[in-house]
Parts: C-alpha cells; sequence; structure tokens
C-alpha cells in the first residue's frame, strides 16, 4: 500500500495538479427513483408566499412524489476510465462531503475529475436537493438533526467525551487532530436532517443508479453510504468495477449475504485514528471487519486499510476533509491503478 505523507497536502496529489482547466463535455443532475403517493384527509393552510403578499390558501391532499434522489454528474471530454465514479455521502450529511473542504481546498469530486473519473455525486433520499416527504404521513417518524456536540465527540472524533464546547477557544482536540478544527462552523453548516424509515428507499434508489450506468461504476462511499455501496455490489456485483469504503458505520452480515457473489468486485476499507476511545466506532468497526474476513474467505480482493497502524496519525472520521485528504485520496487512486481501473484503453466510449 502506497505511504501517505504525514505533512498536510494542499495539491491535488499525485501527480494530478491542481491547476488549470479540466475539458469537461457535459454537466448536469438528475432525479432517480422515487413514487408518486396520494395524501388524504389532512387539514388545509393558509399561508403568505412573500412579505405583504396575499394570503394564499394551500390544500396539502393529492398528489407527491417522494423516495426520489438527486444526482449531479460531471462528464469529461476525455476520461481515462470508462468506470464511473460514483461518491455517496454519510448519515446527516449530503453531497457537499465531496465538492469542497470546509477550509476551502477542493474536494474529492475535483479530484477524481482530474484523475480522468467521470463524477456522480449524490445526495441520498431524504437528503439535500433530494427533498423531503411529510411525516407521518409518508416518513414514518420525525427526522433526526445532529447537534455540534455528537458530531464532536462520537461520530467524526475530533475530540473525547466532554470535549466540545459552543466557544471555540474552549474545545478540546484529539493530540495530533489531522482535520481543520478551526473551520467546524462550516463543517457544521453541511449537517442536514435524516429519518431512520428510509433505507429501503435509499438502498432502492442506490441501486438503481448502479443499474442505470453506461459501464460498471466504482463505488466510493462514507460512513453510513458504506452499507448501501456493500449492499448495491451483492445485489448486482457484474455492475460494480470496486468498491471503495471510507469507515464504513455497517456492512452485511456474512450469514445473510454470499460473499463469493463478490469475486472479481475488489474492495477496499480505509480507516482513521481514535476508533477504539469511542463507543459508537469501537462496536462499529468489528462488524464490518466480519464482511472483510468473509470476502477474504471466499477469494475476493479485499484491502483493509489502518491508518495509524501505516504511521499516520490523526485522521478523523471526516477523512474527505482533514488536511492529508488529497494524500488519502491519492492512496485510493493508486489501489485503482493496480487494478487497472483507469488504463487509457478501458476509456473507449
Amino acid at each position: 500500500m502506497t505511504a501517505i505523507s504525514k505533512h498536510p497536502s494542499r495539491s491535488a496529489g499525485g501527480g494530478i495538479g491542481n491547476a488549470g482547466a479540466i475539458d469537461v463535455r457535459d454537466i448536469g443532475s438528475f432525479h432517480i427513483g422515487g413514487r408518486v403517493s396520494t395524501l388524504r384527509g389532512m387539514p388545509g393552510r393558509r399561508r403568505v408566499s412573500t412579505p405583504n403578499g396575499a394570503v394564499h390558501p394551500v390544500d396539502p391532499n393529492g398528489e407527491i412524489v417522494s423516495g426520489q434522489m438527486y444526482v449531479q454528474y460531471v462528464r469529461l471530454a476525455r476520461p481515462r476510465s470508462r468506470h464511473p465514479m460514483l461518491l455517496w455521502h454519510g448519515g446527516g450529511m449530503c453531497g457537499t462531503n465531496w465538492e469542497t473542504t470546509p477550509d476551502g481546498r477542493p474536494g474529492w469530486q475535483m479530484y477524481f475529475l482530474r484523475a480522468g473519473f467521470d463524477v456522480l455525486v449524490s445526495d441520498a433520499v431524504e437528503r439535500g436537493r433530494s427533498g423531503w416527504a411529510p411525516w407521518p404521513e409518508i416518513y414514518e417518524g420525525a427526522p433526526y438533526f445532529r447537534t455540534a456536540k455528537e458530531a464532536w465527540e462520537e461520530t467524526f472524533r475530533f475530540g473525547p467525551a466532554g470535549s466540545w464546547h459552543p466557544e471555540p477557544a474552549r474545545r478540546r482536540m484529539h493530540p495530533g487532530l489531522r482535520f481543520p478544527a478551526e473551520h467546524m462552523e462550516a463543517f457544521m453548516s453541511q449537517f442536514v436532517p435524516r429519518w431512520s424509515c428510509n433505507d429501503e428507499r435509499t438502498q432502492a434508489a442506490y441501486d438503481l443508479l448502479v443499474a442505470t450506468q453506461d459501464h460498471r461504476a466504482i463505488l466510493l462511499t462514507h460512513s453510513q453510504g458504506g452499507q448501501f455501496g456493500l449492499r448495491a455490489a451483492l445485489h448486482a456485483p457484474a455492475r460494480v468495477a470496486a468498491v471503495v469504503s471510507l469507515e464504513p458505520s455497517g456492512a452485511p452480515d456474512p450469514l445473510a449475504g454470499d460473499a463469493r457473489m463478490l469475486r472479481g468486485v475488489p474492495h477496499l476499507f480505509v480507516w482513521g485514528d481514535h476508533l477504539a476511545q469511542h463507543r459508537f466506532w469501537a462496536e462499529s468497526m468489528p462488524r464490518v471487519r466480519r464482511w472483510h474476513e468473509a470476502l477474504l474467505d471466499a477469494g475476493v480482493d479485499s484491502t483493509w486499510l489502518d491508518l495509524p497502524s501505516r504511521g499516520i496519525h490523526g485522521n478523523s472520521h471526516a477523512l474527505m476533509a482533514d488536511d492529508n485528504s488529497d494524500a488519502i485520496a491519492e492512496t485510493v487512486l493508486r489501489w485503482l491503478d493496480r487494478r487497472s481501473l483507469r488504463a487509457p484503453e478501458a476509456a473507449s466510449r
């Protein structure tokens, strides 16, 4: 496995460079999945559409679409790979995670475009531009909203228990933290509501996205998105070229999923620091490890990359936003290159 720089990287890494234009063939977006539902028996409402405007009566009864997923695509004029790269975010987040880091550096969307891949960034069902639906009429429960304390002390592992404080000067971080903590408020702006009842809707939308690509896709996922990516590969192994999972929060049960179906679909799991100090991750990682070991037992090419064991310390759960995010992306890219997923001859259309 390629060594990762122990110092902050501010360039695109891997000799890709971050200056100059990229030659783009097409930029756009679409929604995929979803279904039409009919709302009945709901009381009418009244609203003022604009300050000092007229009162507008609203009848909420009727047909709406729910369960759809927003996808933004950027297609290159001369891609180096025929395999599109699908970037899937984690829980309580949306596709902005991949676009620009909280401290203003280019995100992994641009990194992998410069590396020669067509890139599709999703806002999963219920997140961002995918839109919401009424609850409990369509979504069975109320949404959850992420607090800064939960993000800082548990999910993203920026500091130990009791280390969060609303005043920046009084926050405590893990020693050597790679996340740019002075930009925490910018990161918090990316948090979006999430529901706990939409796994099936989300999986269906992701599976449909994979099925509708012109070529086998590379699934690059983060956190909650990891479970969806691993299952999407199980559901359609012939449509998936590789799965890259950044700290997945879950994985298929080896007793319920047949890992042998994934021979020919390489997997990479990437993990940061301080996992054992946070209960959620101390419980989650062994479950993912069981799936990785099941893949190995089934003869699948599966790589487990533990950054601290390779001398890379301080990475948080926000691997794509840490100050060495480009170096981590470079390691992912070289892993893909060793599996010939970016060979120029593979880009013929």
